[in-house]
């Protein structure tokens, strides 16, 4: 890709940049559910951590594109959506790492989330959906070869980088 593209990329305007990390995060969402609902492939405890990530990653962005800050604001903004994206790579990277875990070494299963966070206190019933368990070792669905926890790694590191990059600039 030429320089002079590259140029035009990083020109377009932060708010539309945020309303697009918005809408891609609303999307993946929407992608989520509609496995969940339609194609009946139930989340694991680390799917739904995902799913959280991207809730607040979203919010961020669409926090960001509303306030359309400048200077000082938008360099708080960058950090808290690369915070989130980056919390949310690092969920799904664990994920990504028990799928690829040796059949013999993969966790059992345990209980889901919901019941977890009903009947165990918040920091343990984190510990064990961050311990992941054997569904969430399960591979239901692939894309290119990918799984959707490897899309989602990408996912969350694309807008982490897109988001720092666009609010941290000190120009528009």
């Amino acid at each position: 890709m030429p320089a002079t593209m590259y140029k035009q990329i990083l020109q377009l305007p932060r708010r539309l940049i945020n309303f697009g990390g918005f809408a891609f995060c609303a999307g993946l969402l929407c992608f989520a559910y509609y496995l969940q609902f339609y194609k009946g492939l139930e989340p694991c405890p680390l799917c739904i951590l995902q799913r959280v990530a991207y809730i607040a990653t979203g919010l961020i962005f669409l926090i960001a594109a509303i306030h359309n800050a400048r200077r000082i604001m938008s360099r708080i903004y960058a950090v808290l959506i690369a915070a989130a994206g980056l919390t949310g790579a690092g969920i799904a990277a664990r994920h990504v790492w028990i799928q690829h875990l040796p059949p013999d070494q993969v966790p059992e299963c345990g209980p889901g989330l919901d019941y977890m966070l009903e009947v165990f206190p918040l920091s343990q019933a984190l510990k064990m959906a961050f311990t992941g368990s054997g569904e969430c070792a399960e591979v239901v669905w692939t894309f290119l070869g990918l799984s959707v926890p490897e899309w989602s790694l990408l996912c969350f590191l694309g807008l982490a980088g897109a988001g720092l990059l666009w609010n941290w600039r000190s120009d528009s």
